[in-house]
């Protein structure tokens, strides 16, 4: 017997502290587009990350050049 009932996997479904309650700003949109275009270019070590980051032109939030420690002080800051 499934316990999802007809479906194969249960609702999704986002914890409180997950969810947004403002829509992401144009900064937070492009930082997303670069991390992905990074994954899909088959970047997956955080020095990489950070160069393409680099590589691309977009810095970090005060407008300086990413390194591995400011990229993790922004994603800790941008998941509160």
């Amino acid at each position: 017997m499934n316990p999802f009932g007809d479906r194969r996997f249960p609702e999704p479904w986002a914890q409180p502290h997950q969810a947004r309650r403002t829509p992401p700003t144009d900064y937070e949109n492009a930082l997303a587009s670069s991390i992905e275009a990074a994954f899909a270019a088959g970047v997956w070590e955080l020095s990489g990350l950070v160069a393409h980051l680099n590589a691309g032109g977009l810095r970090t939030p005060s407008g300086e050049p990413w390194t591995e420690a400011r990229y993790c002080d922004v994603m800790a800051r941008l998941g509160r």
